[in-house]
């Protein structure tokens, strides 16, 4: 393959991976809601890995294949499964756990994925005995590679104390009152908030927190993870 060809390639790839990955972050939010009592996503049909009921145009597609155009981190976001806080058996408690089993789903397939990579390593050498072999085994590494990457990338970025991304659930657990309602205010201002990390801090002042912070979360995960599957 040409370079143009291999970049369409990846490119591709990496959208593919994030929307499944995105899904899967989404049907374990309404799954760990109907462990603690709330059946509010099985009742809308959201418990399901089918594509259709999950893909936002936007989250799904359009801002992941932009990100990767772009050449930095990239994630996406799928439409939200619903649930109910008030019928979780305890709201309070049970809304931290519901947030935590988005990012606790894209760990685990990092971890998947990591490990998988450690027996394509194993098998490596047979594989390359043909050209056709080698050919398999360099788009199975990187796409294994793109898996382990965007995972993490979708973990610690959801993380990020900042409503409405599941790390805001973590916050608002130790909030009361007035507090808490001015917090729920910053929702409004996410978006630009998160355009000005991306985009603005480093085109302009030279500071790019948002990479700087993934890659000390993702990033080191990612190069652990790597050290135990292959190292």
């Amino acid at each position: 393959m040409g370079y143009l060809t291999d970049r369409v390639a990846t490119i591709a790839i990496t959208v593919a991976l994030v929307m499944v990955s995105a899904i899967v972050h989404e049907v374990a939010h309404g799954w760990a809601a109907l462990r603690l009592g709330d059946p509010t996503a099985k009742e809308a049909g959201r418990l399901t890995l089918d594509p259709r009921a999950h893909l936002d145009g936007f989250g799904s597609i359009v801002l992941p294949l932009i990100m990767a155009l772009a050449g930095g981190p990239v994630f996406a976001f799928a439409r939200p499964v619903p649930y109910n806080p008030s019928r979780l058996r305890h709201p309070r408690r049970d809304e931290v756990l519901v947030a935590l089993a988005g990012p606790a789903s894209n760990l685990a397939q990092a971890v998947l994925g990591a490990a998988l990579l450690g027996l394509l390593d194993r098998s490596v050498a047979g594989l390359a005995a043909t050209s056709a072999g080698l050919a398999v085994a360099y788009w199975a590494y990187a796409i294994l590679l793109s898996y382990v990457r965007v995972n993490l990338v979708l973990c610690f970025f959801n993380l990020i104390p900042l409503p409405p991304l599941d790390g805001s659930k973590i916050v608002l657990y130790f909030l009361k009152g007035r507090a808490r309602a001015r917090y729920y205010e910053l929702q409004g201002y996410s978006m630009a908030i998160l355009l000005a990390a991306l985009y603005v801090l480093p085109g302009l002042l030279r500071i790019d927190p948002l990479s700087a912070y993934l890659d000390a979360t993702a990033g080191s995960v990612m190069r652990f993870l790597l050290g135990w599957a292959v190292g």
